[in-house]
């Protein structure tokens, strides 16, 4: 009788290149290489591996690619050595931004605002914090429908190509905002319930301490400490996503 294998295969994690744009004064530099350090260890909290990075300096971000024309050639030319797969930047980017060098540089282009909410999504375990995200990803991409259908421009017009983009896109756009409407009115009844606990503490008289923090500041670790709990811990940004309560 043959014997049987499984072979469980698990995806590669996502090779990462990330990029920033920084004034040229000092502050600026060290809260920029700061600010991008952070954001390795972000993405390895979203399960990418980062091959590369950098800080361009520009008085600004240009308006059509974020980055100058000279970093965005070499970012072109450093796919095929390190071969990343998606580009993350370190500020949040207009939608002309992000199809502009998707379209340049033949990858999957984020930017910390996504990178942050993929974090949550995945972090999120209660039903108001699934639902707070949910709304959050909705409200980020409202505005960046319009390059999910930018295959029609291309296109030039013609048959097959006037009507049936725009009235998709309009479609997508009204079940987006009602997404969003519904999304919103959930939350609502969750905080009903939760102020309604929040007053029957009061009225017990029962002392109220919170321990408020930035990420990975040990929050969960003290929790765990003053009161015997279980309370996940892990040295990640965002490890603990969820408002926690336990009894001292």
């Amino acid at each position: 009788m043959p014997i049987k294998t499984t072979i469980v295969t698990r995806p590669s994690p996502e090779r990462a290149f990330l990029v920033a744009v920084a004034g040229k004064g000092g502050a600026d530099r060290w809260s920029a290489e700061d600010s991008l350090d952070e954001m390795v260890q972000l993405a390895g909290t979203a399960g990418a591996t980062v091959v590369g990075k950098f800080i361009q300096r520009l008085p600004r971000a240009t308006k059509t690619h974020y980055m100058g024309k000279g970093k965005l050639e070499e970012l072109i030319a450093l796919k095929d050595s390190l071969n990343y797969s998606v580009a993350i930047f370190d500020d949040e980017l207009t939608p002309l931004q992000q199809h502009n060098l998707e379209e340049a540089l033949k990858v999957k282009v984020i930017d910390r605002v996504a990178l942050i909410l993929d974090i949550f999504s995945r972090r999120a375990h209660t039903r108001e914090g699934q639902l707070q995200v949910e709304l959050a990803q909705h409200q980020y991409l409202l505005p960046r429908l319009a390059g999910q259908w930018s295959h029609l421009e291309r296109l030039g017009g013609g048959i097959g190509t006037r009507g049936p983009g725009e009235t998709q896109l309009e479609t997508d756009r009204r079940l987006i905002q009602r997404k969003i409407h519904r999304l919103k009115a959930q939350i609502d009844d969750i905080r009903k319930h939760r102020q309604l606990y929040r007053q029957q503490r009061r009225k017990s008289g029962i002392p109220v301490v919170a321990l408020v923090g930035y990420t990975n500041g040990g929050k969960s670790t003290l929790l765990n400490a003053l009161s015997h709990a279980d309370v996940f811990v892990e040295d990640k940004l965002f490890a603990t996503l969820d408002p926690t309560t336990r009894r001292l």
